[in-house]
């Protein structure tokens, strides 16, 4: 995820460590976090080892996963027994809504999560994301000291709201990311009927298929998509992602490529 291989080591920066859980699916399991909690408290040596001081998972996963609302709950459960904040990634929070396997509601997150943000930069905002604290559990306090310090408050803060009013009128937010998953699920198809198998069945915009090099090469000549590290294997995992601004042409002539593989 991010929080651990990405952003230049941010969270280390600020003085704090990530220790990184297995997942399964790309998603945290209540069970192997109450594990990994219940391990920590029950070493005599403890104090030696850096504390857990929070949960942070991100829906939809780096995998294109979906967290249920039973597992947000189960794992929301774990961290009020252990007294931990749990913070949900909503970078592509609206392509998880979207997706076929989502049961969730802005609502139900409000109820499973101590702090979530909606992503706006990844669904059509110029910039900024929407934090949301929830219940009345003081962790907002000196929040907003704390982005004066790191240098990332905005001088007209009021344009950031805008864009997010605009989101949410007439359901703009949840339909341009139901269109990009749309499209994501042509592309799987494509895909498949080719003959391809995925790497993850993912149910959002992020599609894993396993190709073979002369066929990610043919592709790379048109398309922009990312490949996962080569273990020397002959075929290699690559990751194809739409968005709210993804047009169809576009995805015809990707669909017209994969036909002539």
């Amino acid at each position: 995820g991010h929080i651990a291989h990405h952003e230049a080591g941010a969270i280390e920066s600020s003085g704090h460590k990530v220790v990184t859980l297995k997942p399964e699916n790309g998603k945290l399991k209540a069970e192997t976090l109450k594990a990994y909690l219940a391990d920590y408290w029950a070493d005599d040596t403890h104090e030696h080892i850096v504390q857990p001081g929070m949960v942070y998972i991100s829906s939809p996963t780096e995998l294109g996963t979906v967290y249920t609302k039973a597992e947000l709950s189960a794992l929301h459960n774990v961290c009020r027994e252990y007294n931990i904040p749990l913070y949900l990634d909503g970078a592509r929070l609206g392509y998880g809504f979207a997706s076929k396997d989502n049961d969730l509601t802005l609502a139900d997150l409000s109820r499973v999560t101590d702090i979530f943000y909606i992503g706006g930069t990844k669904v059509g905002a110029l910039f900024g994301e929407a934090i949301v604290f929830n219940g009345d559990k003081g962790l907002d306090q000196d929040f907003r000291s704390l982005i004066k310090q790191n240098g990332a408050m905005l001088a007209k803060g009021r344009i950031l709201g805008i864009q997010f009013e605009e989101l949410f009128k007439d359901n703009l937010y949840f339909d341009i990311s139901r269109k990009a998953v749309e499209q994501a699920e042509r592309i799987k198809k494509a895909f498949l009927s080719k003959g391809y198998k995925l790497w993850i069945d993912s149910p959002t915009n992020q599609q894993f298929p396993i190709l073979p090099k002369d066929a990610i090469n043919k592709l790379k000549e048109k398309f922009a998509f990312l490949i996962w590290p080569d273990t020397g294997e002959p075929k290699l995992i690559t990751r194809f992602c739409t968005s709210w601004a993804t047009k169809d042409e576009d995805v015809d002539k990707l669909i017209d490529e994969i036909n002539k593989l």
